[in-house]
């Protein structure tokens, strides 16, 4: 039994010690974000609708494998679960790494990158479901909150360490060569988890008197908080999947710190305020970050320099910081202790759903109207998403 493990220890302390696995998969996730756009558009020869269609095969392969994951946590418990994302992960690693080698021929370069995500969403959905069902059960029920906070400040955080790390990497080599050494660092993080993870004491399943709840009934159960956490991850998306080459395009130097500055503003908005859920309630911070993240989107798509472009998206980040633990606590505890994990599943499926849908759609927008009217479309996104709060928010009155 570690130190995190003792009864004195504390819930924040219980939770760092499992949440390191989703920091080494979300750094992963990370590290081809300024880069994999630039690469499939100007290295291959494609259209932006296909740059935006590969960033966001990963979040349709984790929205596909949602249920797999909060079945398997309520069935076997997260530990296993965890083990499989950072397999999953590693797999995931050596074929990114295989696409950078690849480069000369477009073709097949592309369909082992779109594998590669493919593989990466799975990772991403089975190493986040565990982990937060796992320190749930680690930290007890009453701090889901805290919980849900630090995944996500290991998440976002992880993906704000790794775009710039990656677009070194990808510098080291010939011009997207460089896509090989993210590669080598994408299979080295996830093997290193694996082999700490062995250490770990795992948590068993919770005894259940009934039957587990059908997917489709936990996706009701958690619809009205996972469209308002919908409508302002399209923002997220844009953010992502276009930021890098927005930047290309208008000849920008610092696309990474850009991404940077969204996730590291995130991590500290996560950190600071996260509190304040339990203070206020979660749809008023709901409200809040829909409104904050819309005014970062629409300083995006009015102002064309690069230093409101660091402004928008750090006002991008700190909006969208706090809107999944907000309305999640909610969404996890609405189905029942025993299906926890069902319940994480459904509602974070609606993230996955957005962001993967808004690589094509977004993508089509540019192509046809520009990159202004894209950001001020996510923009309006997250004013629905207000709306959808604030009915959620006399629902629960």
């Amino acid at each position: 039994m570690t130190a995190q493990d003792t009864p004195a220890a504390s819930p924040t302390k219980r939770v760092l010690a499992v949440v390191l696995f989703n920091l080494l998969v979300y750094i992963v996730i990370g590290l081809p974000n300024a880069v994999l756009t630039i690469f499939v558009h100007q290295g291959l020869g494609y259209s932006t609708t296909v740059a935006g269609i590969t960033f966001s095969l990963q979040y349709f392969a984790t929205f596909a494998a949602r249920p797999s994951a909060g079945r398997l946590v309520d069935r076997i418990g997260p530990k296993p679960v965890v083990i499989g994302g950072l397999v999953t992960c590693l797999l995931s690693g050596l074929l990114i790494g295989g696409a950078g080698l690849l480069a000369a021929t477009p073709l097949l370069s592309l369909g082992v990158l779109l594998f590669s995500r493919l593989l990466l969403g799975w990772a991403e959905s089975w190493a986040a479901t565990g982990v937060i069902v796992w320190n749930i059960r680690r930290a007890g029920a009453e701090n889901t909150a805290i919980a849900i906070s630090w995944n996500g400040i290991c998440s976002y955080g992880g993906i704000a360490l790794g775009a710039p790390v990656g677009a070194k990497l990808s510098m080291l080599a010939a011009p997207y060569g460089g896509l090989v050494s993210v590669g080598i660092l994408s299979v080295a993080l996830p093997l290193f988890g694996l082999a700490l993870i062995g250490f770990y004491p795992a948590v068993k399943p919770l005894p259940s008197t009934s039957l587990p709840i059908p997917f489709a009934r936990a996706l009701r159960l958690v619809l009205p908080h996972g469209s308002a956490l919908a409508a302002g991850s399209i923002g997220f998306g844009a953010i992502s999947s276009f930021l890098a080459l927005y930047y290309s395009v208008l000849h920008w130097q610092g696309a990474a710190t850009a991404l940077a500055v969204f996730g590291f503003t995130f991590v500290v908005i996560r950190f600071f305020f996260a509190s304040q859920i339990a203070k206020r309630g979660g749809v008023f911070v709901a409200i809040v970050s829909l409104l904050v993240e819309a005014l970062g989107l629409a300083t995006l798509s009015i102002f064309q320099i690069p230093s409101a472009a660091l402004v928008g998206a750090a006002l991008t980040g700190a909006g969208f910081s706090l809107l999944f633990p907000a309305l999640g606590v909610l969404a996890v505890n609405s189905a029942g202790p025993e299906n926890r994990g069902a319940a994480l599943g459904a509602y974070s499926i609606f993230i996955d759903l957005a962001i993967a849908c808004s690589g094509l759609f977004l993508g089509q927008v540019i192509e046809f109207a520009g990159y202004r009217t894209m950001f001020a479309t996510t923009a309006i996104c997250c004013l629905v998403g207000v709306l959808i709060s604030r009915s959620l928010g006399r629902r629960t009155a």
